[in-house]
């Protein structure tokens, strides 16, 4: 991870709340002075000629945070139908075991022929 790669996702973590400049320095090692300077670094980035290099690389780690939370979001619910179909499936084993007596469930250690 490169110097602006980092820079810009220890602004972004600052930018979505819930945590102090402090904090951040603490937890990354950083001074959290050096911290303020890159959020007002990055918060200035926009020039009337266009976008430097620090506003580029933020905008990047937001889309792909956002691209991220989406994805984990669909992950999360496949997994949950997921779950809940496996629970049918056994819960469906078990009434057909049960009404017509018979064994569905592959024994543990069955000898192969």
């Amino acid at each position: 991870m490169g110097q602006e790669d980092k820079k810009a996702e220890v602004v972004l973590e600052y930018l979505k709340g819930g945590v102090t400049l402090r904090g951040l320095g603490k937890k990354h090692g950083i001074n959290f002075r050096q911290i303020h300077r890159w959020v007002k670094e990055y918060e200035g980035a926009k020039g009337p000629e266009g976008e430097e290099k620090g506003a580029k690389v933020w905008r990047r780690m937001v889309t792909r945070d956002a691209e991220l939370s989406t994805d984990v979001r669909r992950l999360r619910k496949e997994l949950e139908e997921a779950r809940l179909y496996n629970k049918l499936l056994n819960a469906m084993i078990d009434i057909a075991e049960e009404q017509f007596d018979i064994p569905i469930r592959k024994k543990p250690g069955a000898k192969r022929r």
